[in-house]
C-alpha cells in the first residue's frame, strides 16, 4: 500500500509497479468504440507513451496496445496507485503551500471509490466525466502540487500537467482547459477520437475541474427542482402522496432517491444496473429495490394512499416502468405519476449512457462495442418508445421535465414525437427544468455555494451548518421580498435535512443556494470561526455550473434565453477569466463535446 509521500514523489518506475489489469468487483467504464484508423492509433500510443523514458517503452508498448484494442482508450491500469484513495485531511498532504494541499484533498476525493462512477477508469460521474485521461497524469499532477510554491500555477490541458508556470501569490495555483475542441470538430465522434489519442477529455461539470462532492450537490438540486415543480405544476407546497418518477442512480443520478424522500413525495427510479442499484441501497438512499413491475405498482399506490415518503428503485429499464404505468392508465383509468423526468446520462447514449430497453444490461454492454451501428439504433428505438409512453401520461395531466442530460435532444434526433410547434430549435414539447423550474429561482441571483471542510472532521461540517443557517434566518428576520424569503427557508431546510439524512459521501462537504448577500456573509462567518480557531482547517469555498451565467447550455442553464443567444459561451468564458484575476484558487474552464461550455472556481 502506497503512502502520500509515495504518491507525491511521481511516476513509480525503479521498479515499475505490477500490471494487475482491471480490479473485478467494481463497475467499470463500458468499452469505447473511436474508431481509430492505423495511423491515429499510432499517435494514441506514441502520446501515452511520452510520458515514460524510452528505456521502459518495450514493457509499456505492447501493454498499452492491448488496452487500446480491448477498452478503447489507454487508461494505464499498471499504474493505478496501491492507496485507499479518499480525501485525507488536509494536513496529511506533504505539500509546499495550503492551496496545493487543499487541491489534492479534492482530487482525491473525486477518484474515491465510495464517490467515483468508475473508480479505475478515473470517470467520477455521468459515464464519462474524466478526472484525469489515464494514471500517469495523477501521479505528474500530485507531484506538482507537493512541489508547487506560492509564486507558481499548475497549468493543465485535458487531464495533462503541462507544467508549474512563474505566476505570484494572488494568481490562481491552478487552471485547467478540458475538452476545449474547435467548433466544426466539436462532435461526439470526433471528441470519441481524440479521448483515445490521448489529447482532449472530457471533464463533465465538476469532474476534471476537481470540485466534486459526492450525489449531494445533485440531492440538493433534486430537492429544489421537486419542491418547485410541485409548486409550478401541481399548486402544492406539501408534496406528500405525489408520485416523482425518473431513471438513473448511477452518478450524479443516484441523488434522486435520497432528494424524492426529502421532498416527501413518492420516488419511483429505474435503474439497469444492479451494482448501482445495491451501492445506493446500502448507503441507505434507497429505501426499497424490486425487479417486479407488479411489486413497484402495488407500492406506488400503497403509499401514493398513505402519502408515505418512499424512495423504490425498481431494478430494469425506465422504458418498462413508463409503458406500464401508460397500461394501467388504459387499463383502470388511474394516473398513477403526478411528476416525471429522466437522467440517463443521454448526453453519451451510445457508449453507456442509455440502455435500450429491447437488451440486458450485459448484452447492451456487449452489442455497444461489438456492432454499435445496431446498438445506435436499438438506442434509438427505445427513446421513442419511452417519448410515446411519457406522451400518453402527459396528456391526463402528468408533468414532464428535461433535467438538462440531453434526453428531449436525442429523442429529437431519434425521431421521437417532442415537437413543440411554432417553437425554436432549442425548445420541445417538454421544458427544461431550467427554464420553467429552476429559473426563477436564478433570476433572484441565487446559485449554489458549496464547501469542503479539508480537515476530514464532522464536527466542522456541523460548525459551518450552524453558521449558514444562523446566517440565512438573520437575513430573513432583517426583512426580504416573499420569494427570497422562500428560497432562503427551503435551503434552511435543506441543511436541518442534509444532517438528519446523513448525505455526505467522501468529503466533508455541502451545498446550499444562496444570493450574494447570503453567500458573502457565510464565507466571512467560516473566515473569522477559522481564524478564532472553530474550525480546524482550511475550508474550500466553490461554485457550481448552476451558478449565475456559469454555464453556456442551450439545453440546460441556457434553454430558451429570450435573446436569442443561447448557443453563444460568452458568459462561461467570461467567469472564467474574471474569476482568474478576482481572488480564486484554481479556475476552470470546459467545454460539452457541444452541449455547452462551462466555467468553475474554488
Amino acid at each position: 500500500m502506497s503512502s502520500l509521500k509515495e504518491i507525491c514523489g511521481g511516476l513509480p518506475l525503479n521498479p515499475l509497479p505490477e500490471n494487475r489489469g482491471r480490479k473485478s468487483g467494481i463497475p467499470h467504464a463500458p468499452v469505447r468504440t473511436p474508431n481509430l484508423d492505423s495511423h491515429e492509433e499510432k499517435l494514441a500510443l506514441k502520446n501515452a507513451l511520452r510520458y515514460f523514458p524510452s528505456s521502459f517503452h518495450e514493457v509499456l508498448a505492447p501493454e498499452f496496445a492491448k488496452e487500446l484494442r480491448d477498452y478503447g482508450h489507454i487508461y494505464m491500469y499498471r499504474f493505478c496507485p496501491r492507496i485507499e484513495m479518499r480525501a485525507y485531511p488536509i494536513q496529511e498532504y506533504p505539500c509546499k503551500t495550503i492551496q496545493a494541499a487543499a487541491i489534492m484533498h479534492m482530487i482525491m476525493n473525486n477518484l474515491d471509490p465510495a464517490v467515483a462512477q468508475f473508480p479505475q477508469e478515473l470517470v467520477t460521474y455521468g459515464g464519462n466525466g474524466q478526472v484525469f485521461s489515464n494514471w500517469a497524469q495523477f501521479w505528474l499532477v500530485m507531484h506538482y502540487l507537493s512541489e508547487m510554491t506560492e509564486d507558481q500555477t499548475l497549468v493543465m490541458y485535458s487531464g495533462h500537467p503541462l507544467g508549474l508556470f512563474p505566476s505570484h501569490r494572488n494568481a490562481p495555483r491552478l487552471v485547467i482547459t478540458n475538452g476545449m475542441v474547435i467548433p466544426n470538430y466539436s462532435s461526439r465522434d470526433e471528441y470519441e477520437k481524440l479521448f483515445a489519442m490521448g489529447v482532449t477529455m472530457y471533464g463533465q461539470m465538476t469532474a476534471g475541474s476537481y470540485c466534486y462532492i459526492g450525489p449531494q450537490g445533485i440531492v440538493h438540486g433534486t430537492v429544489l427542482t421537486v419542491l418547485n415543480a410541485g409548486r409550478r405544476y401541481l399548486g402544492v407546497e406539501n408534496l406528500a402522496g405525489k408520485v416523482f418518477v425518473t431513471s438513473g442512480l448511477g452518478g450524479m443520478s443516484g441523488a434522486q432517491a435520497k432528494a424524492a424522500v426529502i421532498a416527501g413525495c413518492v420516488g419511483i427510479i429505474a435503474e439497469v444496473d444492479e451494482a448501482a442499484l445495491l451501492k445506493r441501497h446500502q448507503q441507505g438512499w434507497l429505501m426499497e429495490i424490486t425487479s417486479s413491475l407488479d411489486h413497484c405498482i402495488a407500492q406506488l399506490r400503497e403509499a401514493k394512499k398513505k402519502k408515505m415518503a418512499l424512495s423504490l428503485g425498481y431494478h430494469g429499464n425506465v422504458v418498462d416502468l413508463w409503458e406500464r404505468l401508460a397500461e394501467e392508465f388504459n387499463t383502470t383509468g388511474e394516473l398513477l405519476a403526478d411528476l416525471g423526468s429522466d437522467q440517463t446520462s443521454c448526453h453519451n447514449p451510445f457508449n453507456g449512457g442509455y440502455y435500450p430497453v429491447q437488451l440486458s444490461f450485459k448484452e447492451a454492454n456487449q452489442l455497444m462495442s461489438s456492432n454499435p451501428v445496431k446498438f445506435r439504433t436499438l438506442v434509438q428505438e427505445s427513446l421513442r418508445r419511452q417519448v410515446a409512453a411519457i406522451n400518453r401520461l402527459s396528456d391526463q395531466g402528468m408533468f414532464f421535465w428535461d433535467y438538462g442530460n440531453a434526453f428531449l435532444l436525442e429523442a429529437q434526433r431519434a425521431g421521437a414525437d417532442i415537437e413543440k410547434r411554432g417553437a425554436n430549435k432549442a425548445e420541445f414539447r417538454y421544458p427544461s427544468y431550467v427554464q420553467h423550474i429552476m429559473g426563477d429561482i436564478f433570476s433572484l441571483g441565487f446559485g449554489p455555494f458549496r464547501w469542503v471542510c479539508t480537515s476530514g472532521n464532522p464536527e466542522d461540517l456541523a460548525t459551518t451548518d450552524f453558521i449558514a443557517t444562523s446566517v440565512l434566518e438573520k437575513a430573513v428576520l432583517q426583512g426580504v421580498t416573499a420569494s427570497v424569503k422562500q428560497q432562503y427557508s427551503d435551503n434552511i431546510r435543506w441543511i436541518q435535512e442534509a444532517r438528519k439524512h446523513n448525505l455526505v459521501v467522501g468529503s466533508q462537504a455541502r451545498i446550499l443556494y444562496s444570493d450574494q448577500k447570503g453567500r458573502v456573509a457565510i464565507a466571512l462567518a467560516i473566515n473569522r470561526s477559522i481564524a478564532e480557531g472553530k474550525i480546524k482547517a482550511p475550508v474550500v469555498l466553490s461554485r457550481d455550473h448552476h451558478d449565475v451565467s456559469g454555464t453556456d447550455s442551450p439545453y440546460r442553464e441556457t434553454s430558451n434565453i429570450y435573446d436569442g443567444s443561447a448557443f453563444c459561451a460568452d458568459m462561461a468564458v467570461q467567469n472564467f477569466v474574471g474569476d482568474s484575476f478576482r481572488g480564486a484558487t484554481w479556475v476552470a474552464l470546459h467545454n460539452g463535446g457541444g452541449v455547452g461550455c462551462m466555467s468553475k472556481s474554488a
